[in-house]
Order: C-alpha cells, then structure tokens, then sequence
C-alpha cells in the first residue's frame, strides 16, 4: 500500500486542484499503468494506491479522494463491498468499478453498492480519463457493452404489477423526472421537457435521492428499471 497525498484536501463543496484518484488493484503492474495515464492529465492526480478493498476503504477515509478507481475481484475484501463500506461510511468520493468481465450480477451488485460507475479494463487511456472526469462531476458512467447488457436483463424481467410500493414517498412530479432521469436524459432535457428550470430539476433529484436512501443517479436508474417504472424498449 502506498500514498502519496501531495494535494490538500479542498474545503467541502468546493475543488481546488486536480482531481484526486485512488488506485485500487490487486496487481501492481495494473496500478501502475493507471497510475501512469492518471497522472498524465493535468487535471487529475493519483494521491494513493491499493492492493485490496480493505487497504481501499481505509485510505479512501485517510485522503478523501474525489474518485475511487477500483477492480472489482480482489483478495481479501472485493471491489463490491469495498464500494459498500465507503459509500456505508458518508465518503462523498465517486467509485468506478474496472473489470474484465462484462457479466450482470457483479454490475448490479457493484451499482447497488454505491459505485457511480463502470468500466472494462481494456478502455483507452483518453477514455479512462474522461470517465473520471465524468464521475468526479456527480454523474452516470457506465461502459456502453455494459449498459446494453444491462437493459437486455430488465427486459427480460416480468412486467411489474400495479405501483412499486418503494416510489410511493416520491410526489408526483418527482416521479416523472425519476422516470426521465431512467431513460438517461439529462438534467437540461429533463427541464425542457417539464417545462421547469434547470434548479429546479436539481432539486426534484435530490429529493428523490434522499427520500429514496439512494447515493446517486445511477441508484436511482437501477431502482427505476427493477421496480417497473420504466421498461427497456418503452417509447421515451
């Protein structure tokens, strides 16, 4: 395990600096190969890195990353209950799971987790950094093989019957935009389509997100898709 936390940790709400990466890898070579892309970028600065989810979670707690980079099959404590303790912990850091599978189970077990993202380990380096870029600003990050395998599984499941129980603390206008944000329109196109304003949408989301014990946006579509709300194919 190794830190090297050359970077302030910038006051809450606010970012000062690059964007603060811890690496999680149960291979060195693999660390240091993103490491190496990581640091490469301007913006983006590796401030540790790890050998296995259990080193993960305690260094996440020690220099309060922005972005967990994290392999998902691991000694000693896996990438998925990793995600699960730091997210448990109140750590606003943003996790990507990397994988060289594509599989289902470990994508939902991972995103139920609290991960914000999810990657295979053969992305480009430009993408990569782009991914963490993505996911240090709060949003979505899912691999497009990954997203279509996902959609794939709810379709299959069997239609929900009558409204979910778990949306029924949610408002009307909070469930529309639930429903939008599951069909991956963004905050803007949601706003357009509402006829509301851009904060006003943020704030239907964040409602939605604490009423419904969610960490972020990407729970919140998961949770969409298994409750019925919305069904892969249904017209947007």
């Amino acid at each position: 395990m190794t830190a090297a936390d050359s970077h302030p940790q910038p006051p809450a709400g606010a970012r000062t600096g690059p964007v603060r990466v811890l690496v999680v890898d149960d291979q060195e070579l693999v660390r240091a190969g993103f490491a190496l892309i990581i640091d490469g970028r301007d913006d983006l600065a590796v401030v540790g890195e790890a050998g296995d989810g259990a080193q993960a979670v305690a260094l996440t707690a020690a220099l309060h990353p922005d972005v967990v980079l994290m392999d998902v099959r691991m000694p000693v404590l896996d990438g998925i209950e990793a995600a699960r303790r730091i997210a448990a912990s109140g750590s606003p850091a943003r996790i990507i799971m990397l994988t060289t599978f594509d599989l289902d189970e470990p994508v939902l077990a991972a995103l139920r987790a609290g991960a914000s993202g999810f990657l295979l380990k053969d992305i480009r380096p430009g993408e990569l950094a782009d991914a963490i870029r993505v996911v240090a600003r709060g949003e979505a990050l899912l691999a497009p093989t990954v997203t279509r395998r996902l959609l794939d599984r709810f379709a299959a499941a069997p239609p929900a019957r009558g409204p979910a129980p778990e949306l029924a603390v949610l408002s009307g206008r909070e469930t529309e935009v639930l429903e939008l944000v599951a069909r991956a329109l963004s905050n803007d196109e949601i706003a357009e389509r509402l006829h509301l304003s851009r904060a006003t949408v943020k704030t239907h989301l964040s409602a939605i997100l604490t009423k419904l014990g969610l960490r972020d946006r990407v729970q919140a579509v998961v949770l969409a898709y298994e409750t019925g709300l919305v069904r892969a194919g249904d017209p947007g």
